[in-house]
């Protein structure tokens, strides 16, 4: 699938890391070094720009490498952009350890996947079936 995409930033297009990878890598598109102390969330620019066919979002999620290395996450995650967005795509990321972590210009603060996605209609009911489940959830099934 073609996806048309406005590339601002100095770097180069997302890519795929691995011929199996799902996610593509965000760089975060700044013109300095950005200090974020423990708690604190910035809202980071890429500068990309898409355009997603209808029936298409991208989620924006975490890298499972800045989590474990540096605490850093995404607040909202997955973020999505809609197929009728044509703003920048920005990452709003969280520092959730316990000391400052530097973000530097072109490091990879996220990752991109590109989903279909169905719209619903909703058909009123006065119930539900029954399902062995139930009204179970929040760990009813166990925790091992």
């Amino acid at each position: 699938m073609k996806v048309r995409i406005i590339n601002r930033s100095r770097y180069p297009l997302p890519e795929y890391a691995t011929p199996l990878s799902a996610g593509m890598d965000l760089r975060a598109d700044l013109p300095e070094s950005i200090l974020l102390k423990p708690l604190e969330r910035i809202l980071v620019p890429t500068g990309l720009y898409i355009a997603l066919p209808p029936g298409y979002e991208a989620q924006i999620r975490p890298r499972s490498g800045m989590a474990v290395k540096k605490g850093l996450g995404i607040l909202n995650s997955p973020g999505t952009v809609d197929a009728d967005y044509r703003g920048e795509i920005r990452i709003i990321l969280v520092n959730l350890s316990g000391v400052p972590v530097e973000i530097e210009p072109g490091e990879r603060v996220a990752q991109m996947i590109v989903a279909s996605h169905q719209r619903v209609e909703w058909e009123p009911v006065s119930e539900l079936e029954q399902t062995e489940r139930g009204e179970g959830g929040f760990g009813s099934t166990g925790g091992k």
